[in-house]
């Protein structure tokens, strides 16, 4: 897929949004783009093992709700 047909396909997209998933949005883009570029990549063990901590996060029902989050997300 070429740049212009990503912009495209991106524009056709946009406008079905509401202005908070768009605003959402636009906070993630600016966080990729504040991305060290020499930031390295963690190990598959060091995956495994926070994928690890957090199912046991929630067998011990160390959860926070759907609601709580959006919550949470509020104050971003």
């Amino acid at each position: 897929m070429n740049a212009n047909t990503i912009k495209k396909e991106l524009n056709t997209y946009l406008p079905l949004l509401t202005v908070k998933q768009q605003q959402l949005l636009l906070e993630m883009v600016k966080n990729i783009l504040q991305v060290e570029p020499t930031e390295k990549r963690i190990s598959v063990k060091q995956y495994n093992d926070e994928l690890n901590a957090s199912i046991k996060q929630g067998k011990e029902g160390k959860t926070i709700s759907h609601k709580q989050m959006l919550k949470e997300m509020e104050k971003w």
